[in-house]
């Protein structure tokens, strides 16, 4: 479950250092990321929240077409988590 989880959250620190993703979107990653790596949340309520916050950011009209694919991959990833 920990390693799935650390590559999740690099894919998520590519995203937010990739410069053709808007400057909204990049900072909406990086807290995903860091809500995914706290300790005192269960995995459950983790993933959940991550799911509702990249599901959102998917519906913005100025994600490019790549950053939105990368993120529904991420999505995918962490569904098979919880």
């Amino acid at each position: 479950m920990k390693k799935e989880i650390e590559e999740i959250t690099e894919e998520l620190e590519s995203i937010a250092s990739d410069t053709s993703i808007p400057r909204n979107i990049r900072s909406a990653t990086k807290e995903v990321k860091n809500l995914l790596l706290r300790d005192k949340v269960s995995l459950d309520i983790k993933v959940a929240s991550a799911l509702t916050t990249l599901g959102d950011l998917t519906n913005d009209p100025n994600i490019p077409l790549h950053g939105r694919t990368w993120i529904w991959g991420i999505m995918s990833e962490l569904e098979k988590v919880a």
